[in-house]
């Protein structure tokens, strides 16, 4: 039978950074709630509305962690329903975990992305800011998120170095306004070449997973170097698609849940993080069922995505047109940055 998750805390030791190599790690916190929702397929936000009641409603079920960034363009939203849950006495704000995300447009401009992020949310820090993509774009383009050229492509900056990036984002523990500092969508050759100048450790990297999409060699070096795994988009993409695969199924059948708890638990069983997201406050309350799967429901698991990555069938729901290379096996295409592969 599947539980309510007892452990919906983050942990996160309030001793002051120093210049030596340490970093905050997240413990014991397997499920949070995520602000990037959609209605359609190919948008960031949801319905005006949509988003402040779902944040207010999962903070009332039981979850400490809110996860948002600058580019889905929601993160007054976000602010909005973290002010009503505390209003109504769910929660404190020393109760939560928030974070939030430097988008590409602001590489170059670190504390300014930050600041424009803690204004829409209505707070004065973060738990936990993060590197968006190991991308810069055009600062001065024709759009603050999305800058574009006249082709139509992205506006991208083309000698950005995400390690520069880096040494700002550690500047900004000193500030108080960001509690922890990571990275999203890092592979193991671009973490590589950031580790070689980094003062902070990442706590976490932020990535897309799931049995469809392992990235073992990701998982594998970020444990080694005490870097957390968050996984995102956990059911594959919009509609779900890994629900209705055989193994997954076939999990779910076994451990009598459905399948999306299974898809949540695996993570919860390789030691990561994950985030469930929804607007429905139904399906924000049934996010917290967690399984324990054991060795043989790992297996069925594990074969397949060994199955996948034999045949070179992974599937990447999540890859923006960058036009980068940015060091995933499966993903060899693009153009090589500096600092990266």
């Amino acid at each position: 039978m599947a539980t309510p998750c007892p452990c919906h805390v983050i942990y996160v030791p309030s001793k002051p950074h120093s210049s030596s190599k340490k970093h905050l790690l997240l413990h014991s916190h397997p499920i949070f709630y995520k602000t990037r929702l959609t209605n359609k397929p190919g948008t960031w936000q949801a319905a005006p509305g949509e988003v402040a009641a779902a944040v207010t409603a999962a903070l009332k079920a039981g979850y400490k962690l809110v996860d948002a960034a600058y580019c889905y363009g929601n993160e007054d939203e976000v602010g909005q329903g973290i002010k009503a849950a505390i209003d109504a006495g769910y929660v404190k704000r020393s109760d939560i975990f928030v974070v939030t995300k430097l988008w590409n447009t602001y590489a170059t401009r670190v504390e300014l992305g930050l600041d424009k992020s803690l204004k829409a949310l209505g707070l004065d820090y973060v738990d936990q800011f993060l590197v968006h993509w190991a991308v810069g774009m055009n600062p001065e383009g024709n759009d603050d998120r999305f800058p574009k050229l006249p082709d139509g492509s992205r506006d991208i900056t083309w000698d950005h170095d995400h390690t520069a990036t880096w040494k700002a984002m550690e500047a900004l523990l000193a500030t108080g306004k960001a509690k922890s500092i990571g990275v999203c969508n890092y592979s193991v050759p671009y973490l590589e070449q950031l580790l070689k100048t980094a003062t902070v450790v990442p706590a976490v990297n932020q990535i897309e997973n799931h049995p469809s999409l392992p990235q073992q060699e990701v998982v594998d070096f970020c444990k080694a170097k005490g870097i957390h795994i968050v996984a995102y988009s956990p059911l594959g993409s919009t509609g779900g698609p890994l629900m209705k695969s055989e193994p997954v199924v076939k999990v779910a059948e076994r451990k009598g849940v459905s399948p999306g708890t299974v898809l949540l638990s695996y993570h919860v069983a390789r030691g990561s993080t994950v985030l469930a997201k929804s607007v429905t406050e139904s399906r924000i309350k049934a996010n917290l069922e967690i399984v324990d799967l054991d060795a043989e429901d790992m297996k069925i698991l594990n074969d397949y995505s060994d199955a996948l990555t034999r045949k070179g069938k992974l599937e990447r729901y999540v890859y923006p047109p960058f036009g980068i290379k940015f060091g995933f096996p499966d993903k060899p295409e693009g153009r090589s940055m500096p600092n990266g592969v």
